[in-house]
């Protein structure tokens, strides 16, 4: 989400994704953010559309190893990522057409593996599909070490990506 200048808030007030403590949802994205930036900075975060944004919010944090917290709105939560950036999980417009699932731009959740990519993959695959999440696919092994495709509980696909333990690429 890119917040112009124009409609960036005269406040000084700031908050990371990380560090968002607010449960204000009547706040609008006038009068704060949700990524700590300063006069021109861009950030980029991911965006998800969700009919059930905060048990889809839930879903992620628990996969994630975070905990969700909330948005501008009831309709909007927050999961931090542990890295760097967040998922950012809303309910869409009425005025606008649901985003279509499995479109061209999807989430992905990668690790690096301390020995077999395969195995572990496998393992994080289970642990997803305890959750709630849905295979899609059998994990595979990669030259760069192993994947798989699963959806969320409202369908949404993502990727799980294990790297293997000596390789240098950060992402695929």
């Amino acid at each position: 989400m890119i917040i112009l200048p124009d409609v960036v808030s005269k406040t000084t007030e700031k908050t990371s994704c990380q560090n968002n403590q607010e449960t204000d949802h009547t706040a609008s994205l006038e009068t704060r953010d949700h990524v700590e930036m300063n006069g021109d900075d861009l950030a980029l975060s991911w965006v998800l559309a969700s009919r059930r944004p905060e048990q889809l919010a839930k879903f992620y944090a628990d996969l994630l190893g975070t905990k969700p917290k909330p948005g501008v709105a009831s309709h909007h939560w927050i999961v931090p990522l542990q890295a760097q950036g967040c998922l950012q999980i809303y309910t869409p417009s009425r005025n606008r057409p649901w985003p279509a699932s499995g479109s061209a731009l999807a989430p992905c959740l990668q690790r690096r593996a301390k020995e077999d990519p395969l195995l572990e993959l496998q393992a994080w695959h289970q642990h997803v599909i305890q959750l709630g999440g849905m295979s899609t696919e059998a994990p595979r092994l990669e030259a760069f070490g192993a994947e798989c495709w699963l959806e969320d509980p409202e369908g949404q696909k993502f990727l799980l990506l294990m790297l293997k333990p000596e390789s240098t690429e950060t992402t695929i």
